[in-house]
């Protein structure tokens, strides 16, 4: 389960990049279409781009390197894992687990 989430929230994160830049770069080109000084939509676009990249390095740099290792970084990881696949928990693609109860942060 874990290396399917980690993939899935990988994609995620590269989808939602593939997206920061593909609208920054919309917005940079016309933006009186959005009624935004030019200045406001480079560095909101330089923004959004930053903001997507940095969850990637968080999943894979501090995430991905102690999934699976003994003690609380393990569980500390897998927690995060979680924590960061959670909005995404109606996405169509997202790899439930069949006992819940048994994972981490998912006691109530």
């Amino acid at each position: 389960m874990t290396a399917a989430l980690v993939a899935f929230v990988q994609a995620r994160f590269n989808e939602e990049l593939e997206k920061a830049r593909f609208a920054g770069d919309v917005v940079v080109a016309q933006p009186e279409r959005f009624g935004v000084e030019p200045e406001d939509a480079a560095r909101h676009a330089r923004f959004s781009v930053a903001a997507a990249e940095a969850r990637l390095a968080l999943l894979d740099d501090t995430v991905v390197p102690y999934l699976g290792t003994a003690g609380p970084g393990g569980l500390n990881a897998e927690f995060q894992l979680r924590l960061l696949a959670a909005p995404y928990v109606e996405h169509r693609d997202y790899p439930h687990d069949k006992e819940p109860a048994d994972q981490p942060g998912s006691h109530t």
